[in-house]
C-alpha cells in the first residue's frame, strides 16, 4: 500500500472515489428492484359450509349387531378445498369414515397445532376413504383436502411482467373443480344404537378475490441495502488502510529515532563545537 501510493499520490482519492461509485451504483440497483417488482400477491375469498341441517340414516344390522349411521353432503365442488369432520358423543371403538370418491387428501397431524415439521404435500395420503377409530373421550377429527397444491387456497404468490399476467395465473392457479364433490359419512358402532352420533360437517370453497404488486417500504429497504453495501466495502478498507496508517506512523516514529541517532552521532563526533 505504501509503495503503490508513493507511486500514485492520488490512489487514495481514487480508491475512494471507486468504492463512493460503487455504493451508489450497487444501492440503485436494489432500489430499482424494490420500485419495479414483477411479483404479485393474490388474496382468496373463503366461503366456509357448515352442513349441519342433514339427518343421519340409520341402518341396523342384527346379524353383526353393529349400528351404521350414514350423512351424504352435496358439497360445491368448484374450487373445493377443504372437507373437515368432527364427531363426538361415540361410543368406543366406532368406526368414523370420511368418503369421496374423487379422493381426498389426509393426515392425522394434517391441521394439528403440534405439527411441527409435517408437509401435507410429502406425507398426506389421497384415499377414498380415510378411517379413524374410536378411543377413549369419544370424539374424532378427520380433515382433508382435494389438493396439496398450497396456490389454490389461502393466498399465494405469481411471478409475471404485467398485472393482466399475473391475473391469469392467479385465477389459473386457484381455478379448480373437484368432482364428484358428493361426501359422505359413515359412523359404525356396535350395538343397536337410537341415538345418533353429534357430527359437525365443514367444506371451504375459496374464490379469486384481490391481487396487487408485491412491495416493500422502498425507504428502509434502501437504507438496509446502503449498510450492507457499505458494510462490504469497510471490510475491505478498512483494514487495507488501518495498515497504511499504521505503516506511515511507524515510518514517522523511525525517521525520529533516526534523526535523533543521527544528532547523538554528530555530538559524539564533534564534542568540542559542544563545549565552545
Amino acid at each position: 500500500m505504501r509503495k503503490a501510493l508513493a507511486q500514485n499520490p492520488n490512489l487514495l482519492r481514487t480508491l475512494l472515489g471507486l468504492s463512493f461509485t460503487l455504493i451508489f451504483m450497487l444501492s440503485y440497483a436494489v432500489y430499482g428492484a424494490t420500485v419495479s417488482p414483477s411479483y404479485y400477491l393474490y388474496e382468496t375469498d373463503a366461503t366456509v359450509t357448515v352442513h349441519d341441517d342433514i339427518e343421519p340414516v340409520r341402518i341396523y344390522q342384527e346379524d353383526e349387531n353393529t349400528t351404521t349411521w350414514t350423512w351424504t353432503i352435496p358439497a360445491n365442488g368448484a374450487n373445493l378445498t377443504w372437507v373437515n369432520l368432527t364427531a363426538v358423543e361415540l361410543s368406543d371403538n366406532a368406526e368414523v369414515r370420511l368418503i369421496n370418491s374423487a379422493g381426498l387428501y389426509s393426515h392425522p397431524l394434517l391441521g394439528a397445532a403440534n405439527a411441527d415439521g409435517f408437509s401435507c404435500s410429502e406425507d398426506c395420503y389421497l384415499n377414498s376413504t380415510h378411517t379413524v377409530l374410536a378411543e377413549d373421550g369419544g370424539e374424532v377429527t378427520i380433515n382433508a383436502l382435494t389438493s396439496t397444491d398450497p396456490a389454490r387456497r389461502s393466498n399465494g404468490t405469481v411471478y409475471a411482467k404485467t398485472t393482466e399476467g399475473a391475473m391469469d395465473k392467479a385465477r389459473n392457479a386457484i381455478e379448480y373443480t373437484h368432482s364428484p364433490s358428493l361426501v359422505r359419512i359413515e359412523i359404525i358402532e356396535t350395538g343397536n344404537r337410537t341415538t345418533a352420533p353429534t357430527t359437525t360437517i365443514t367444506t371451504v370453497n375459496e374464490a379469486f378475490a384481490s391481487l396487487k404488486p408485491f412491495s416493500v417500504d422502498t425507504a428502509t429497504e434502501f437504507m438496509w441495502a446502503l449498510a450492507a453495501v457499505v458494510g462490504c466495502f469497510s471490510m475491505v478498507l478498512v483494514p487495507s488502510f488501518t495498515v497504511y496508517f499504521a505503516a506511515n506512523a511507524k515510518e514517522k516514529r523511525d525517521a525520529v529515532r533516526l534523526a535523533n541517532s543521527e544528532k547523538e552521532v554528530e555530538e559524539a563526533l564533534n564534542p568540542t563545537e559542544e563545549a565552545s
